[in-house]
Parts: C-alpha cells; sequence; structure tokens
C-alpha cells in the first residue's frame, strides 16, 4: 500500500507543474474550494512564475500519460473544474512522442510468443500516431491485408497504476472535507476514470467493444466500424482492417473528393443518436482524429476504448428530457428529473420547471444557426448546485460525446442544428419504445417473466422453509473450541498476560499521577 508521504509528494510535484501554467489560480481563487486544497496549492506554487492566462491542458500533458487521460476526463466537468477550465481541456491532445520501434517490435513478439514475421509481412516503423497509452503503426499480414497495428507502451500499465492510486487518494480526502466536494463526487469520477482507462489497457476489451457497436449499427448505411483481426489481437495488442479515407476534420480534402458535407454532418448526428438512444451503447471518443470518410461517403470510426453505456430507463428519461426541452413542455422535464431521483424529492417541481425555463427559453425564437446543445447543456450545469443534483457519470460522458459531435456537425455545415436534425428522431424513438403499444407490450413481456420466475421462487422457499413431515429438524449443536484454534490461543497466551500486566501498570501509574493533582 502506497504511504500518505508518497502521495502528498506526488500531488506537490504535480501541483508544481500546474502552477507553472497558471492552472491552480482557479483553485485557490473558488470559494467552494476546501481551505486545505487552497493551503496545498499555495505551498505548491512557492517560487514559480505563473502565466497570465492558465493553460491547463499543456499542464496537463507535461505532468504524464494518466493525467492526459484524467484531462480529457475532466473535461466534461465544468461543474468541478469551472467552464474555463473545461473548455480549455477539451484542446487536449492524445499526441506524445512515438516509442522507439525496437520497443514494439519486442511488445509484440513478447505478448504472442512468436516472432513478428510470422505474424505481419509488413509493419511500417514509423508511426501513423502516438498517443498516451499506444501508438499505431500500418502493416500487412502474412495473408496479404492491409491493417492497422495498436500496441501499449511498454510499461504504461505499471505508470497508470501508480497515478491512479493517488488520484483515488486525493479524491476521498477531498470528498471527506463534505460541503461542494461531497456533492460533486469526485471519487465517482475517478472510480468511471480507472473503469476507462483500464478497459483502454487492456485492447482485447476494445476489440470487443468494437465488435459489439459494429452489430448495433449493422442496419445503419453510410458508417462503419473496421474489422477485427482476432488472430492478431491480444491484451496488448490490436489489429483492424486499414482504413483508407480522408479524415473528417479535412473539409477541403472532402470537397476534393465531391463529398456532400451537409449530408455527412447530418449522418454523423443520427449515427450518433442511434447508438445513444436506441443501443444504449456508444461511441464516447468521437473527435475529429478518430473519424474518416471513405470515397463512397461513408463515416469510418476508429479508436473505441472509451465507450459509453445506458440502460433503457435512462434512455427513455433522456429522450424525454431533450423533446421536452425542444417543444417547452420544462414541467415534464422537471418530473423526470425527480422521477429519475436527479433533483432529491426535498426540492419543488415547480421551481426546478421554472428555473430550466430560464435555461431553454432564450433559444427559443432563435434561428437555427445560434441554437447550441453546448450552451444548453453549460445552462443546466449551471443550476444543478441549487438544487443539490448530484453528478451522474454516464450522462456526463453523453454530454461531453454530443458536443464533439455538434462541433464536427457544424465545421461540416454551420447552418445544420442539433435539435432541427434529432427532435423527428427522439419523437419516434418515444412513439415507438414509449407509446400504448410499447407500454402494452412491456407490461406483456414483465407479467410473462414475472409468471416464468415463480417455480424458481417455490422452490428456493421450499429450501428455506421445507414442508412438515420430512425428517425432523435437528437441535442446535453446540459450539466447540477445535484443539488446534486452542493450541494456536495458548501459544500466544503468554503475550496476553503481558499485556494485562502493562496495562495494570499504567492503570495505577494514572492513579498516582491523579493522586499527586488531586
Amino acid at each position: 500500500m502506497t504511504r500518505p508521504a508518497t502521495h502528498i509528494w506526488r500531488l506537490l510535484k504535480w501541483g508544481r507543474t500546474l502552477a507553472r501554467h497558471g492552472a491552480l489560480r482557479g483553485i485557490e481563487r473558488d470559494p467552494n474550494t476546501p481551505v486545505p486544497v487552497k493551503r496545498l496549492a499555495r505551498i505548491a506554487r512557492i517560487g514559480t512564475f505563473q502565466p497570465k492566462n492558465p493553460d491547463y491542458a499543456s499542464a496537463f500533458r507535461a505532468i504524464g500519460p494518466a493525467a492526459i487521460k484524467l484531462g480529457q476526463s475532466l473535461a466534461t466537468r465544468p461543474d468541478l473544474v469551472g467552464d474555463e477550465a473545461a473548455h480549455n481541456l477539451l484542446s487536449l491532445q492524445d499526441n506524445l512522442p512515438p516509442v522507439p520501434f525496437d520497443g514494439i517490435r519486442q511488445a509484440i513478439e513478447t505478448s504472442f510468443d512468436r516472432p513478428l514475421d510470422t505474424l505481419f509481412a509488413e509493419l511500417d516503423p514509423v508511426p501513423v500516431g502516438a498517443a498516451s497509452i499506444a501508438q499505431v503503426h500500418r502493416g500487412v499480414t502474412t495473408d496479404g491485408r492491409e491493417v492497422a497495428v495498436k500496441v501499449l507502451r511498454p510499461g504504461i500499465k505499471e505508470r497508470f497504476v501508480k497515478d491512479v492510486a493517488t488520484y483515488e487518494w486525493a479524491a476521498a480526502h477531498l470528498e471527506a472535507m463534505s460541503g461542494e466536494a461531497q456533492r460533486l463526487r469526485p471519487r465517482l469520477t475517478i472510480a468511471n476514470f480507472k473503469r476507462w482507462t483500464n478497459r483502454e489497457l487492456d485492447l482485447r476489451r476494445e476489440a470487443a467493444s468494437a465488435s459489439e457497436l459494429a452489430e448495433a449499427m449493422v442496419a445503419i448505411e453510410g458508417y462503419d466500424i473496421p474489422e477485427i483481426d482476432w488472430d492478431r489481437t491480444n491484451g496488448r495488442v490490436l489489429t483492424v482492417a486499414w482504413v483508407d479515407g480522408v479524415k473528417i476534420s479535412n473539409l477541403e480534402g472532402l470537397r476534393e473528393k465531391g463529398h456532400d458535407l451537409p449530408a455527412l454532418a447530418r449522418r454523423l448526428v443520427l449515427a450518433f443518436l442511434t447508438q445513444a438512444i436506441s443501443a444504449g451503447f456508444f461511441h464516447a471518443d468521437m473527435h475529429q482524429g478518430n473519424l474518416f470518410v471513405k470515397d463512397d461517403g461513408t463515416i469510418v470510426a476508429i479508436d473505441f476504448g472509451i465507450m459509453g453505456r445506458i440502460d433503457r430507463r435512462a434512455r427513455a428519461w433522456l429522450a424525454e428530457i431533450l423533446y421536452g426541452l425542444t417543444t417547452g413542455d420544462y414541467r415534464r422535464v422537471a418530473e423526470i428529473h425527480f422521477e429519475a431521483q436527479y433533483v432529491p424529492a426535498h426540492h419543488s417541481v415547480e421551481e426546478f420547471a421554472t428555473a430550466l425555463r430560464a435555461v431553454g427559453e432564450p433559444m427559443r425564437g432563435k434561428p437555427v444557426s445560434e441554437l447550441s446543445v453546448g450552451q444548453m447543456l453549460d445552462g443546466l450545469f449551471a443550476i444543478t448546485r441549487d438544487f443539490d443534483m448530484q453528478t451522474q457519470p454516464h450522462l456526463l460522458l453523453l454530454q461531453k460525446t454530443m458536443v464533439m459531435v455538434e462541433g464536427i456537425a457544424t465545421q461540416l455545415d454551420p447552418d445544420i442544428n442539433m435539435w432541427d436534425v434529432s427532435a423527428p428522431f427522439v419523437r419516434e424513438w418515444i412513439r415507438g419504445e414509449l407509446g400504448p403499444e410499447a407500454a402494452l407490450a412491456d407490461r406483456i413481456r414483465e407479467d410473462t417473466e414475472t409468471l416464468l420466475r415463480l417455480p424458481g421462487l417455490v422452490r428456493r422457499l421450499e429450501e428455506k422453509f421445507p414442508p412438515k413431515g420430512g425428517a425432523p429438524e435437528p437441535p442446535p449443536l453446540p459450539e466447540i473450541e477445535l484443539m488446534w484454534d486452542r493450541r494456536a490461543r495458548e501459544r500466544h497466551a503468554p503475550w496476553g498476560y503481558v499485556a494485562v500486566a502493562l496495562a495494570g501498570a499504567l492503570a495505577g501509574w494514572a492513579a498516582g499521577i491523579a493522586g499527586i493533582f488531586a
């Protein structure tokens, strides 16, 4: 177990890096920051020069790979780190100098326990991308297929384990200070971060996520997932089909290929909604570097290390919230927040509906080009403190992805609006999933499942309360100390006698001291 002094030393070291980039100023000025945290921040910045404008992204990049991933996670938490820091962290690019190819070769051969040339006929020693956790090389398999080979950086798992242990320690102490820190649930934030990074550090999990998403999107035209080469994939190496296409951020390249950019924007939005609301399993890292467009206009997604999952009930709530905000039904949106227990019951539904109206009404009646999902979500965050809303990590990940998708779609088509594209999809989903026919079908399915569980329930009851008439219930048996347990206890008995003697001596000493001062 890591000692507290080690955690504090790491935090101070990281704090000095943050201070050199001006990233501690907001922590010190925030009235909700606990006093011990402010004190630690002041100590960390002693002797450092702070720039006028904080650069949170550069600070996290300088600290290291785990901090880069943590910074990307905190970009979804403007309620925790503030709007300025959250927007700056959204620009945090996951790029690091590549590992020399000899290290990559050794990692592949060790993980498969086979020579490299038995797996790949060619593997370009120059990576096409080098991130904090892994890097990607272009290759050709021994059977002639072009592939992308993703390899974990050597030693990255061990480094993450150490850093995340300190994050957990710091979050636990921060949350124990109660107040605003307790409402924001930093321990849960780090727990989710740990789960996401553990998934990213096991490339078999990423391969499985890609396979599952491909099945969910099989009926969606114009959206594709690269095929997994399972024979060349393990926990440290992931091999997928090579994607020939133009990065979705390369607008000029897309125009040269003759692509319809507004159509691409709508397809991207609908693909995301299909994943999040219909399937409940979505690609949560849909930034520009992870999306390509093939010559036939198909959007291809890559990098499935971070995935989001929403159960059916939460998806129903989400769909109704989105639809209620687009139609101005703030009362219904408020009721859903109470039904989902996002807002504690001691608050007023009517007051919460009024607060929601303050967020939604400024957007109503404006031109499509001026409306923004990101703007609406920022407004919702602003009222969470007044209504004691605890953070919902699955919704925060969804919020981050929605903002990413809206940003890319707006670049492709400046006149697009997520509401305009989303509303018909959400309305049809609500009608199909929450309408009278769906409710009746759900009731029939639930009642049938209940009836099918009855025989098992009866069997378990009979096992716990057997029917009379069989063998008589045995009487309670006395507890008897086993001789080896007794022998072990007696071996330690002398120390017990010594402890009793010491306790007696201390009691006598205390009594004597009390007599002197009497």
